[in-house]
Protein backbone atom coordinates (compact mmCIF):
# COMPACT_ATOMS: atom_id res chain seq x y z
CA UNK A 1 0.00 0.00 0.00
CA UNK A 2 1.32 3.39 -0.67
CA UNK A 3 3.89 2.80 -3.22
CA UNK A 4 4.81 5.50 -5.56
CA UNK A 5 4.44 4.80 -9.29
CA UNK A 6 4.11 8.39 -10.64
CA UNK A 7 6.59 10.89 -10.48
CA UNK A 8 5.01 14.69 -9.50
CA UNK A 9 7.74 16.70 -9.84
CA UNK A 10 8.80 15.42 -13.37
CA UNK A 11 4.66 15.55 -14.02
CA UNK A 12 4.68 19.47 -13.57
CA UNK A 13 7.76 20.09 -15.00
CA UNK A 14 7.14 18.31 -18.32
CA UNK A 15 2.92 19.15 -19.03
CA UNK A 16 3.87 22.73 -18.35
CA UNK A 17 6.58 22.85 -21.09
CA UNK A 18 4.71 20.56 -23.92
CA UNK A 19 1.75 22.99 -23.08
CA UNK A 20 4.12 26.00 -24.07
CA UNK A 21 5.49 24.34 -27.12
CA UNK A 22 1.85 23.96 -28.22
CA UNK A 23 1.39 27.59 -27.57
CA UNK A 24 4.68 28.66 -29.61
CA UNK A 25 3.44 25.91 -32.43
CA UNK A 26 -0.01 28.50 -33.08
CA UNK A 27 1.90 31.60 -32.95
CA UNK A 28 1.39 32.47 -29.22
CA UNK A 29 -2.54 31.99 -28.66
CA UNK A 30 -3.44 28.94 -27.37
CA UNK A 31 -7.11 27.67 -26.57
CA UNK A 32 -6.98 24.84 -24.26
CA UNK A 33 -10.00 23.07 -23.38
CA UNK A 34 -9.64 21.29 -20.29
CA UNK A 35 -11.06 17.91 -19.27
CA UNK A 36 -11.68 16.28 -15.96
CA UNK A 37 -11.18 17.91 -12.88
CA UNK A 38 -8.44 21.14 -12.25
CA UNK A 39 -9.23 20.67 -8.58
CA UNK A 40 -9.19 17.69 -6.44
CA UNK A 41 -8.45 14.67 -9.62
CA UNK A 42 -9.05 12.27 -6.76
CA UNK A 43 -9.22 9.41 -9.33
CA UNK A 44 -5.34 10.33 -11.07
CA UNK A 45 -4.26 10.28 -6.99
CA UNK A 46 -5.99 7.10 -6.94
CA UNK A 47 -4.86 5.48 -10.28
CA UNK A 48 -1.26 6.97 -10.70
CA UNK A 49 -0.06 7.05 -6.69
CA UNK A 50 1.62 9.94 -6.59
CA UNK A 51 -0.13 12.40 -8.47
CA UNK A 52 -1.13 14.51 -5.90
CA UNK A 53 -4.96 15.98 -6.65
CA UNK A 54 -4.28 19.35 -7.06
CA UNK A 55 -1.09 18.54 -9.80
CA UNK A 56 -3.37 20.28 -12.65
CA UNK A 57 -4.07 23.37 -10.97
CA UNK A 58 -0.30 23.49 -9.47
CA UNK A 59 0.89 23.17 -13.55
CA UNK A 60 -1.17 25.82 -14.50
CA UNK A 61 -0.34 28.37 -11.63
CA UNK A 62 3.49 27.91 -13.50
CA UNK A 63 2.02 29.88 -16.48
CA UNK A 64 0.12 31.99 -14.76
CA UNK A 65 1.55 34.96 -15.81
CA UNK A 66 0.84 33.59 -19.41
CA UNK A 67 -2.80 32.12 -18.13
CA UNK A 68 -6.34 32.76 -18.38
CA UNK A 69 -9.41 31.23 -17.66
CA UNK A 70 -12.38 31.16 -19.42
CA UNK A 71 -15.65 29.11 -17.36
CA UNK A 72 -18.02 27.72 -20.06
CA UNK A 73 -21.55 26.48 -18.95
CA UNK A 74 -24.60 25.63 -20.50
CA UNK A 75 -27.94 27.72 -20.08
CA UNK A 76 -30.08 24.18 -20.00
CA UNK A 77 -28.10 23.41 -17.50
CA UNK A 78 -28.61 26.54 -15.26
CA UNK A 79 -32.31 25.98 -16.17
CA UNK A 80 -32.60 22.76 -14.58
CA UNK A 81 -30.47 23.43 -11.76
CA UNK A 82 -28.29 20.23 -12.71
CA UNK A 83 -25.93 19.08 -9.71
CA UNK A 84 -22.47 17.92 -9.54
CA UNK A 85 -22.81 14.48 -7.99
CA UNK A 86 -19.63 14.82 -6.01
CA UNK A 87 -20.26 18.13 -4.43
CA UNK A 88 -23.92 18.32 -4.16
CA UNK A 89 -24.18 21.75 -5.48
CA UNK A 90 -25.58 23.25 -8.66
CA UNK A 91 -23.59 23.88 -12.05
CA UNK A 92 -23.61 27.36 -11.33
CA UNK A 93 -22.94 27.75 -7.91
CA UNK A 94 -19.74 25.64 -8.64
CA UNK A 95 -18.94 28.20 -11.61
CA UNK A 96 -18.81 30.77 -8.50
CA UNK A 97 -16.43 27.90 -6.40
CA UNK A 98 -14.29 27.68 -9.11
CA UNK A 99 -13.53 31.48 -9.81
CA UNK A 100 -12.84 31.82 -6.12
CA UNK A 101 -11.04 28.92 -6.02
CA UNK A 102 -8.51 30.02 -9.26
CA UNK A 103 -8.40 33.71 -7.76
CA UNK A 104 -6.95 31.58 -4.68
CA UNK A 105 -4.34 30.62 -6.38
CA UNK A 106 -3.55 33.81 -8.26
CA UNK A 107 -5.06 32.93 -12.07
CA UNK A 108 -6.54 35.38 -14.07
CA UNK A 109 -9.93 34.20 -14.55
CA UNK A 110 -11.33 36.61 -18.08
CA UNK A 111 -14.97 35.54 -18.02
CA UNK A 112 -17.85 33.27 -18.21
CA UNK A 113 -19.34 31.87 -20.99
CA UNK A 114 -23.11 30.63 -21.26
CA UNK A 115 -23.68 27.96 -24.08
CA UNK A 116 -26.92 27.08 -25.84
CA UNK A 117 -28.51 30.03 -25.05
CA UNK A 118 -32.01 30.51 -25.96
CA UNK A 119 -33.40 33.08 -23.82
CA UNK A 120 -33.77 30.91 -20.60
CA UNK A 121 -34.88 32.78 -17.85
CA UNK A 122 -32.84 31.00 -14.75
CA UNK A 123 -30.08 31.55 -17.28
CA UNK A 124 -30.84 35.76 -17.91
CA UNK A 125 -31.01 35.91 -14.05
CA UNK A 126 -27.34 34.20 -13.80
CA UNK A 127 -25.51 36.63 -16.45
CA UNK A 128 -27.04 39.41 -14.33
CA UNK A 129 -25.60 38.14 -11.34
CA UNK A 130 -22.18 37.53 -12.48
CA UNK A 131 -22.26 40.87 -14.08
CA UNK A 132 -23.32 42.55 -10.77
CA UNK A 133 -20.17 40.42 -9.32
CA UNK A 134 -18.19 42.66 -11.69
CA UNK A 135 -17.30 39.62 -14.03
CA UNK A 136 -17.66 40.16 -18.37
CA UNK A 137 -20.32 37.04 -19.24
CA UNK A 138 -20.89 36.03 -23.10
CA UNK A 139 -23.43 34.79 -24.85
CA UNK A 140 -22.98 31.58 -26.98
CA UNK A 141 -25.79 30.29 -29.09
CA UNK A 142 -27.75 27.00 -30.27
CA UNK A 143 -26.95 26.14 -33.75
CA UNK A 144 -29.18 23.75 -35.63
CA UNK A 145 -27.52 20.81 -36.87
CA UNK A 146 -24.69 21.00 -34.84
CA UNK A 147 -22.16 19.15 -35.23
CA UNK A 148 -22.81 18.43 -38.85
CA UNK A 149 -23.77 20.83 -40.56
CA UNK A 150 -20.78 22.49 -41.17
CA UNK A 151 -21.21 25.19 -43.94
CA UNK A 152 -23.59 26.83 -41.34
CA UNK A 153 -21.59 26.29 -38.29
CA UNK A 154 -18.21 28.15 -40.06
CA UNK A 155 -20.39 30.92 -40.73
CA UNK A 156 -21.63 34.50 -39.35
CA UNK A 157 -24.83 32.50 -38.80
CA UNK A 158 -23.12 30.28 -36.80
CA UNK A 159 -20.33 30.67 -34.89
CA UNK A 160 -20.34 34.37 -36.03
CA UNK A 161 -23.47 34.56 -34.29
CA UNK A 162 -22.11 34.00 -31.26
CA UNK A 163 -20.36 36.96 -28.65
CA UNK A 164 -16.76 36.99 -29.11
CA UNK A 165 -15.09 36.70 -25.71
CA UNK A 166 -11.83 39.28 -25.61
CA UNK A 167 -9.08 37.50 -23.76
CA UNK A 168 -5.57 39.01 -23.03
CA UNK A 169 -3.18 36.30 -22.81
CA UNK A 170 -1.67 33.34 -24.90
CA UNK A 171 -3.01 30.47 -23.14
CA UNK A 172 -6.62 30.53 -22.74
CA UNK A 173 -7.56 27.59 -20.80
CA UNK A 174 -11.18 26.47 -21.57
CA UNK A 175 -13.32 24.99 -18.50
CA UNK A 176 -16.47 24.15 -16.96
CA UNK A 177 -17.98 22.87 -13.50
CA UNK A 178 -18.81 19.40 -15.67
CA UNK A 179 -19.34 17.13 -19.22
CA UNK A 180 -21.53 18.48 -21.85
CA UNK A 181 -20.97 22.35 -21.08
CA UNK A 182 -19.84 23.15 -24.21
CA UNK A 183 -16.05 24.02 -24.05
CA UNK A 184 -14.98 22.76 -27.28
CA UNK A 185 -17.51 24.56 -28.91
CA UNK A 186 -16.33 27.88 -26.78
CA UNK A 187 -12.76 26.99 -28.43
CA UNK A 188 -13.61 26.27 -31.57
CA UNK A 189 -16.25 29.94 -31.87
CA UNK A 190 -13.12 31.80 -30.75
CA UNK A 191 -10.84 30.16 -33.34
CA UNK A 192 -13.30 31.25 -36.20
CA UNK A 193 -13.30 34.91 -34.45
CA UNK A 194 -9.91 35.03 -34.18
CA UNK A 195 -8.90 34.31 -37.86
CA UNK A 196 -11.81 36.71 -38.92
CA UNK A 197 -9.58 38.92 -37.42
CA UNK A 198 -6.25 38.55 -38.60
CA UNK A 199 -5.32 36.36 -35.31
CA UNK A 200 -3.42 33.19 -35.44
CA UNK A 201 -4.15 31.11 -32.99
CA UNK A 202 -4.58 27.22 -32.30
CA UNK A 203 -6.77 24.58 -30.24
CA UNK A 204 -5.60 21.77 -28.21
CA UNK A 205 -7.48 19.18 -25.61
CA UNK A 206 -6.41 18.57 -22.04
CA UNK A 207 -7.63 15.22 -21.02
CA UNK A 208 -5.89 13.15 -18.58
CA UNK A 209 -7.40 10.24 -19.28
CA UNK A 210 -6.99 7.52 -21.28
CA UNK A 211 -3.62 7.79 -21.43
CA UNK A 212 -3.04 7.93 -25.21
CA UNK A 213 0.71 6.03 -24.56
CA UNK A 214 -0.61 3.09 -22.70
CA UNK A 215 -1.97 -0.69 -24.16
CA UNK A 216 -5.63 -0.18 -24.53
CA UNK A 217 -6.12 -3.25 -22.24
CA UNK A 218 -3.80 -1.28 -19.30
CA UNK A 219 -5.40 -1.28 -16.13
CA UNK A 220 -5.10 2.36 -15.46
CA UNK A 221 -6.89 2.67 -19.37
CA UNK A 222 -9.34 0.03 -18.07
CA UNK A 223 -9.77 2.14 -14.43
CA UNK A 224 -10.57 5.25 -16.65
CA UNK A 225 -14.12 3.26 -18.68
CA UNK A 226 -14.95 2.18 -14.75
CA UNK A 227 -14.94 5.78 -13.95
CA UNK A 228 -17.27 6.99 -16.92
CA UNK A 229 -19.49 3.57 -16.91
CA UNK A 230 -22.52 5.55 -16.25
CA UNK A 231 -21.49 7.96 -19.87
CA UNK A 232 -20.98 4.43 -21.36
CA UNK A 233 -17.36 6.15 -22.65
CA UNK A 234 -15.57 3.39 -24.51
CA UNK A 235 -11.27 3.30 -25.27
CA UNK A 236 -10.20 2.82 -28.90
CA UNK A 237 -7.09 2.59 -30.86
CA UNK A 238 -7.52 5.85 -32.82
CA UNK A 239 -7.53 4.51 -36.20
CA UNK A 240 -6.55 8.12 -37.67
CA UNK A 241 -3.38 8.26 -35.73
CA UNK A 242 -2.29 4.64 -36.47
CA UNK A 243 -3.11 5.60 -40.35
CA UNK A 244 -0.58 8.66 -40.37
CA UNK A 245 1.87 7.39 -38.05
CA UNK A 246 2.04 3.85 -38.16
CA UNK A 247 1.87 4.66 -34.11
CA UNK A 248 -0.99 2.71 -31.83
CA UNK A 249 -2.32 5.37 -29.34
CA UNK A 250 -5.31 5.31 -27.60
CA UNK A 251 -8.54 7.74 -27.04
CA UNK A 252 -11.96 7.20 -26.25
CA UNK A 253 -14.99 6.91 -28.54
CA UNK A 254 -16.23 10.06 -28.66
CA UNK A 255 -13.02 11.73 -29.57
CA UNK A 256 -12.47 9.38 -31.91
CA UNK A 257 -16.15 9.72 -33.75
CA UNK A 258 -16.30 13.55 -33.92
CA UNK A 259 -12.62 13.66 -35.33
CA UNK A 260 -13.50 13.83 -38.78
CA UNK A 261 -16.27 16.69 -37.96
CA UNK A 262 -13.91 18.78 -36.43
CA UNK A 263 -10.90 18.08 -39.07
CA UNK A 264 -13.55 19.88 -41.63
CA UNK A 265 -14.15 22.49 -38.97
CA UNK A 266 -10.77 23.04 -38.92
CA UNK A 267 -10.47 23.25 -42.66
CA UNK A 268 -13.24 26.11 -42.68
CA UNK A 269 -11.77 28.44 -40.50
CA UNK A 270 -8.13 27.91 -40.94
CA UNK A 271 -7.73 26.21 -44.98
CA UNK A 272 -6.41 23.17 -42.99
CA UNK A 273 -6.34 20.56 -40.13
CA UNK A 274 -2.74 20.97 -37.90
CA UNK A 275 -3.94 17.78 -36.80
CA UNK A 276 -3.68 14.27 -38.71
CA UNK A 277 -5.82 12.37 -35.51
CA UNK A 278 -7.67 13.29 -31.90
CA UNK A 279 -4.45 12.04 -30.28
CA UNK A 280 -2.10 14.69 -31.69
CA UNK A 281 -5.10 17.48 -30.48
CA UNK A 282 -3.73 16.58 -26.85
CA UNK A 283 -1.32 17.77 -24.39
CA UNK A 284 -1.12 15.14 -21.78
CA UNK A 285 2.11 13.96 -20.54
CA UNK A 286 0.68 11.81 -17.69
CA UNK A 287 1.90 8.62 -19.20
CA UNK A 288 5.40 9.63 -19.35
CA UNK A 289 6.02 10.35 -16.00
CA UNK A 290 4.63 7.17 -14.52
CA UNK A 291 7.93 5.74 -12.89
CA UNK A 292 6.44 1.97 -11.53
CA UNK A 293 3.91 0.06 -13.51
CA UNK A 294 3.57 -2.50 -11.52
CA UNK A 295 2.32 0.41 -8.73
CA UNK A 296 0.20 2.10 -10.70
CA UNK A 297 -1.41 -1.15 -12.42
CA UNK A 298 -2.52 -2.77 -8.44
CA UNK A 299 -3.95 0.75 -7.53
CA UNK A 300 -6.30 0.54 -11.29
CA UNK A 301 -7.28 -2.86 -10.26
CA UNK A 302 -8.23 -1.64 -7.04
CA UNK A 303 -10.00 1.12 -8.46
CA UNK A 304 -11.89 -1.23 -10.95
CA UNK A 305 -13.26 -3.21 -8.18
CA UNK A 306 -14.29 0.22 -6.29
CA UNK A 307 -15.99 1.61 -8.74
CA UNK A 308 -17.75 -1.69 -9.52
CA UNK A 309 -18.80 -1.58 -5.60
CA UNK A 310 -20.00 1.60 -6.02
CA UNK A 311 -22.28 0.85 -8.43
CA UNK A 312 -24.01 -1.72 -7.01
CA UNK A 313 -25.03 0.36 -4.18
CA UNK A 314 -26.19 2.72 -6.27
CA UNK A 315 -28.09 0.53 -8.34
CA UNK A 316 -29.56 -0.70 -5.34
CA UNK A 317 -30.13 3.17 -4.29
CA UNK A 318 -32.11 3.51 -7.58
CA UNK A 319 -29.69 6.16 -8.83
CA UNK A 320 -27.98 3.95 -11.69
CA UNK A 321 -29.26 0.72 -13.89
CA UNK A 322 -28.09 -2.68 -14.71
CA UNK A 323 -26.21 -1.56 -17.90
CA UNK A 324 -23.59 0.26 -15.76
CA UNK A 325 -23.31 -2.54 -13.41
CA UNK A 326 -23.19 -5.15 -16.10
CA UNK A 327 -20.43 -2.90 -18.19
CA UNK A 328 -18.28 -2.72 -14.86
CA UNK A 329 -18.76 -6.50 -14.62
CA UNK A 330 -17.11 -7.06 -18.00
CA UNK A 331 -14.09 -4.48 -17.21
CA UNK A 332 -13.58 -6.47 -13.57
CA UNK A 333 -12.85 -10.07 -16.13
CA UNK A 334 -11.05 -8.14 -18.50
CA UNK A 335 -8.75 -6.63 -15.96
CA UNK A 336 -8.67 -10.07 -14.30
CA UNK A 337 -9.67 -8.47 -11.12
CA UNK A 338 -12.49 -9.60 -8.32
CA UNK A 339 -13.16 -8.88 -4.45
CA UNK A 340 -10.25 -11.19 -2.95
CA UNK A 341 -7.74 -8.37 -3.93
CA UNK A 342 -9.21 -6.07 -1.31
CA UNK A 343 -8.62 -8.18 2.15
CA UNK A 344 -11.10 -5.66 3.65
CA UNK A 345 -13.56 -7.51 1.70
CA UNK A 346 -13.80 -11.19 3.26
CA UNK A 347 -12.57 -9.87 6.65
CA UNK A 348 -15.93 -7.49 7.11
CA UNK A 349 -18.03 -10.06 5.95
CA UNK A 350 -16.99 -13.07 7.77
CA UNK A 351 -17.78 -10.30 11.12
CA UNK A 352 -21.12 -9.61 9.61
CA UNK A 353 -22.10 -13.62 9.65
CA UNK A 354 -20.45 -14.29 12.66
CA UNK A 355 -22.43 -11.41 14.84
CA UNK A 356 -25.29 -11.06 12.24
CA UNK A 357 -25.24 -7.41 12.40
CA UNK A 358 -23.60 -4.84 10.24
CA UNK A 359 -19.27 -4.73 10.42
CA UNK A 360 -16.42 -3.23 8.66
CA UNK A 361 -13.08 -3.19 8.01
CA UNK A 362 -9.81 -1.91 7.15
CA UNK A 363 -6.83 -2.75 5.57
CA UNK A 364 -3.62 -0.53 7.47
CA UNK A 365 -0.57 0.52 5.14
CA UNK A 366 1.15 -2.66 7.01
CA UNK A 367 -1.30 -5.04 5.36
CA UNK A 368 -2.87 -5.93 8.48
CA UNK A 369 -6.42 -6.06 8.19
CA UNK A 370 -8.80 -4.72 11.39
CA UNK A 371 -11.89 -5.16 12.09
CA UNK A 372 -15.29 -3.37 14.16
CA UNK A 373 -18.69 -4.79 14.97
CA UNK A 374 -22.03 -3.26 15.68
CA UNK A 375 -22.05 -2.34 19.16
CA UNK A 376 -24.95 -1.14 21.56
CA UNK A 377 -22.98 2.50 21.92
CA UNK A 378 -21.20 2.77 18.23
CA UNK A 379 -22.11 1.43 14.94
CA UNK A 380 -20.00 -0.42 13.01
CA UNK A 381 -18.15 2.08 11.19
CA UNK A 382 -17.13 3.81 14.27
CA UNK A 383 -16.21 1.00 15.92
CA UNK A 384 -13.94 -0.15 12.99
CA UNK A 385 -12.40 3.02 12.72
CA UNK A 386 -11.19 3.34 16.65
CA UNK A 387 -10.27 -0.31 16.27
CA UNK A 388 -7.96 0.98 13.11
CA UNK A 389 -6.62 3.62 15.42
CA UNK A 390 -5.76 1.42 18.36
CA UNK A 391 -4.28 -1.05 15.91
CA UNK A 392 -2.19 1.81 14.70
CA UNK A 393 -1.10 3.59 18.17
CA UNK A 394 0.13 0.02 19.19
CA UNK A 395 -2.82 0.06 22.11
CA UNK A 396 -4.43 -3.33 23.21
CA UNK A 397 -7.87 -3.99 21.08
CA UNK A 398 -9.35 -4.51 24.52
CA UNK A 399 -8.41 -1.28 26.27
CA UNK A 400 -11.09 1.41 26.05
CA UNK A 401 -10.48 4.81 24.83
CA UNK A 402 -13.97 6.01 25.42
CA UNK A 403 -15.93 5.39 28.28
CA UNK A 404 -19.31 4.59 28.57
CA UNK A 405 -20.28 7.42 30.64
CA UNK A 406 -19.35 9.63 28.01
CA UNK A 407 -20.96 7.92 25.34
CA UNK A 408 -24.34 7.74 27.17
CA UNK A 409 -25.07 11.64 27.53
CA UNK A 410 -24.28 11.84 23.59
CA UNK A 411 -26.53 9.13 22.53
CA UNK A 412 -29.34 10.94 24.86
CA UNK A 413 -29.46 13.78 23.19
CA UNK A 414 -29.22 12.34 20.10
CA UNK A 415 -32.55 10.57 20.68
CA UNK A 416 -34.04 12.71 22.92
CA UNK A 417 -32.89 16.42 21.33
CA UNK A 418 -31.72 16.06 17.73
CA UNK A 419 -34.95 13.64 17.20
CA UNK A 420 -32.34 10.36 16.02
CA UNK A 421 -33.85 7.32 15.92
CA UNK A 422 -30.18 5.64 16.00
CA UNK A 423 -28.67 6.06 19.56
CA UNK A 424 -25.41 4.73 17.81
CA UNK A 425 -22.46 6.94 17.63
CA UNK A 426 -21.55 7.77 14.32
CA UNK A 427 -18.15 7.94 13.01
CA UNK A 428 -17.36 11.59 12.91
CA UNK A 429 -19.22 11.59 16.63
CA UNK A 430 -16.72 9.05 18.00
CA UNK A 431 -13.99 11.19 16.82
CA UNK A 432 -15.32 14.15 18.48
CA UNK A 433 -15.99 12.03 21.53
CA UNK A 434 -12.16 10.73 21.47
CA UNK A 435 -10.43 13.71 20.86
CA UNK A 436 -12.45 15.26 24.45
CA UNK A 437 -11.01 11.99 25.71
CA UNK A 438 -7.33 12.80 24.33
CA UNK A 439 -7.40 15.88 27.13
CA UNK A 440 -6.49 13.23 30.22
CA UNK A 441 -6.29 10.21 28.25
CA UNK A 442 -2.69 9.80 26.91
CA UNK A 443 -3.43 6.84 25.11
CA UNK A 444 -6.65 8.56 23.61
CA UNK A 445 -4.35 10.94 22.40
CA UNK A 446 -1.83 8.83 20.86
CA UNK A 447 -4.67 7.08 18.87
CA UNK A 448 -5.90 10.14 17.77
CA UNK A 449 -2.38 11.76 16.70
CA UNK A 450 -3.10 8.45 13.93
CA UNK A 451 -5.80 9.67 11.77
CA UNK A 452 -3.29 10.89 9.08
CA UNK A 453 -1.96 7.16 8.70
CA UNK A 454 -5.66 6.45 7.41
CA UNK A 455 -5.53 8.14 4.67
CA UNK A 456 -4.81 5.88 1.57
CA UNK A 457 -6.13 3.03 2.82
CA UNK A 458 -9.08 0.58 1.89
CA UNK A 459 -12.17 -0.04 3.77
CA UNK A 460 -15.08 -2.17 3.51
CA UNK A 461 -18.39 -2.17 5.32
CA UNK A 462 -21.29 -5.05 4.76
CA UNK A 463 -24.11 -2.06 4.32
CA UNK A 464 -24.24 1.05 3.10
CA UNK A 465 -23.19 3.54 5.35
CA UNK A 466 -24.92 6.85 6.90
CA UNK A 467 -24.19 9.89 4.70
CA UNK A 468 -22.61 11.11 8.03
CA UNK A 469 -20.14 8.00 7.88
CA UNK A 470 -19.25 8.12 4.34
CA UNK A 471 -18.39 11.62 4.72
CA UNK A 472 -16.09 10.81 7.48
CA UNK A 473 -14.32 8.17 6.21
CA UNK A 474 -13.82 10.02 2.26
CA UNK A 475 -12.39 13.48 4.52
CA UNK A 476 -9.70 11.03 6.08
CA UNK A 477 -8.78 10.14 2.99
CA UNK A 478 -9.94 6.43 3.18
CA UNK A 479 -10.96 4.13 -0.02
CA UNK A 480 -14.57 2.94 1.55
CA UNK A 481 -16.76 0.46 -0.65
CA UNK A 482 -19.69 -1.15 1.01
CA UNK A 483 -22.00 -4.05 0.13
CA UNK A 484 -25.47 -3.15 -2.14
CA UNK A 485 -27.28 -3.73 1.29
CA UNK A 486 -29.46 -1.63 3.66
CA UNK A 487 -28.81 -2.42 7.63
CA UNK A 488 -32.42 -1.78 7.86
CA UNK A 489 -35.56 -3.58 5.75
CA UNK A 490 -37.02 0.13 5.62
CA UNK A 491 -38.68 1.23 2.92
CA UNK A 492 -36.59 4.96 3.31
CA UNK A 493 -32.93 5.37 4.04
CA UNK A 494 -31.21 8.44 4.90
Amino acid sequence: MNRIGFDNKQYLETQSLHIMERIAQFGNKLYLEFGGKLFDDFHASRVLPGFEPDSKIRMLCQLQEKAEIVVAICASDIEKNKVRGDLGITYDVDVLRLIDAFRAKGLYVGSVVITQYAGQTAAVGFKKRLEELGLRVYLHYSIQGYPNNIPLIVSDEGYGRNDYVETRRPLVVVTAPGPGSGKMAVCLSQLYHEHKRGVQAGYAKFETFPIWNLPLQHPVNLAYEAATADLNDVNMIDPFHLSAYGETTVNYNRDVEIFPVLSAIFEEIMGRCPYQSPTDMGVNMAGSCIVDDEAVCAAARQEIIRRYYEAMCERRQGRCGDETVYKLELLMKQAKVDAALRPAIAAALAVAEQTGNPAGAIELPGGEVVTGKTTDLMGASAATLLNALKALAGIPHEKHLISRAAIEPIQAVKVGNLGSANPRLHSDETLIALAISASTDPLAAQALAQLSALRGCEAHTSVILSPADTTTYKRLGMQLTCEPQYETNKLYHR
